[in-house]
């Protein structure tokens, strides 16, 4: 029989080294990792920012005031024919600068032409008919004097006639018949005839100054119509004058909606100038108008141009809130109230020369925001906010 193999390793021998020993020694124990520094400094530096912004969200919230519900505005002034006419020329061009007075447009002065000649032919019309109511009034005039005259004839002759019938009378009495009887009748019917003619040339002496008040009526009924044709003319001349269409101030040209040859009506808009010297429109919440004043600088970011920083004054405060001016006001009293907070608008004005130094690209309609610090010192009131008082002291 073979015997056990001598490769057998007696129990508590030692275990053979090399590579095999390595491979089942024990792992020694690991040892505490260090601390993470980068991960604390990132930690730190979040709590700071952290801190930073909530400090400054708090200082703005207390010491600053801002609303982003603002809008640049402007004076706007629509250009409209005042007289119906055919657009004949055009002088202007979108976006050209105008100077008050400068031609807009022409149109056909042909019709207002006409009417003008018309009118001034009737005028002269008129005046002839003044002159003839003159040369009447003269002619009556001269009747009336002849009527006058022949009153004092007829007077006398009634005076003659009185005198020959009483004579004849005194001469043909029951004692006396110095005279017939026939003469008496003669004297009596002479006498007689005598009053009826002086009664009539009265008459006609009161028609003939009835004619003199008529003449002199017709005259004055044509020098009213003179008077008005007069007026008319001016007029007429004066709308031959809207046939040039002006600028009423001096500005930029914006919506130009006229074209030669096109057919305007009184009132239609054929164009509208903006004026140079814009403001903004900042509708502040009722809760952060406590501490506005007026005078208290404003800084004002234009979304149009990023970065550009402008400063503004306010100038003043509307008399009511946006809601107030609204076509359909809500009704509180209806009883489903709800509590809003209402904007009013506060107007923040610009330095001539700061609107100047932007070359006409700060323009109604922009929106920007406005920012107001409301722990300035005491602000003064813009200049011509002033200039009303300061007018009125004078």
């Amino acid at each position: 029989m073979s015997t056990p193999s001598s490769s057998a390793e007696p129990s508590g021998a030692v275990p053979p080294a090399g590579p095999v020993a390595a491979r089942i020694a024990p792992a020694p124990a690991a040892a505490p990792a260090a601390p993470n520094h980068r991960v604390k400094i990132i930690a730190g530096l979040i709590v700071l920012v952290a801190l930073g912004a909530g400090a400054r969200m708090w200082y703005r919230s207390h010491y600053f005031v801002e609303t982003e519900n603002a809008y640049v505005a402007g004076h706007v002034h629509p250009v409209s024919a005042r007289i119906s006419g055919v657009v004949t020329k055009v002088f202007i061009d979108d976006n050209q600068i105008v100077k008050e007075g400068d031609v807009i447009a022409e149109l056909d002065p042909f019709d207002q032409r006409v009417k003008t000649e018309q009118i001034a032919a009737q005028i002269a019309s008129a005046e002839q008919q003044v002159l003839q109511a003159d040369a009447q009034i003269a002619q009556v005039q001269a009747q009336a004097s002849a009527a006058q005259a022949q009153v004092a004839q007829a007077d006398a002759q009634l005076l003659r006639t009185k005198q020959d019938a009483e004579r004849f009378g005194q001469l043909y009495t029951s004692q006396m018949k110095a005279v017939s009887k026939a003469e008496l009748d003669a004297a009596n019917a002479a006498r007689s005839g005598a009053v009826a003619d002086l009664a009539a040339r009265k008459d006609s002496a009161v028609a003939a100054k009835a004619q003199i008040g008529a003449a002199q009526a017709a005259r004055d009924v044509a020098k009213a119509q003179v008077a008005v044709l007069r007026v008319q003319l001016k007029d007429a001349e004066q709308q031959l004058q809207y046939n040039q269409i002006l600028a009423p101030v001096a500005g930029r040209i914006g919506k130009r909606n006229v074209e030669t040859g096109m057919r305007v009506q009184p009132g239609q808009q054929l164009t509208a100038i903006v004026q140079d010297n814009v403001w903004v429109t900042a509708n502040f919440k009722e809760t952060q108008l406590a501490d506005l004043r007026p005078g208290q600088s404003v800084h004002v970011s234009v979304d149009a141009m990023p970065g550009k920083k402008l400063v503004g004054t306010v100038d003043s405060f509307a008399p009511a809130s946006g809601a107030q001016f609204a076509l359909l006001p809500a009704d509180n009293a209806t009883g489903n109230f709800t509590k809003i907070v209402q904007r009013v608008p506060v107007k923040i004005v610009f330095q001539p020369q700061d609107i100047k130094a932007m070359n006409g690209r700060l323009v109604p309609g922009m929106s920007v925001i406005a920012e107001v610090e409301i722990n300035q010192p005491d602000a003064q009131p813009p200049r011509h906010a002033n200039a009303p008082a300061a007018n009125a002291a004078r």
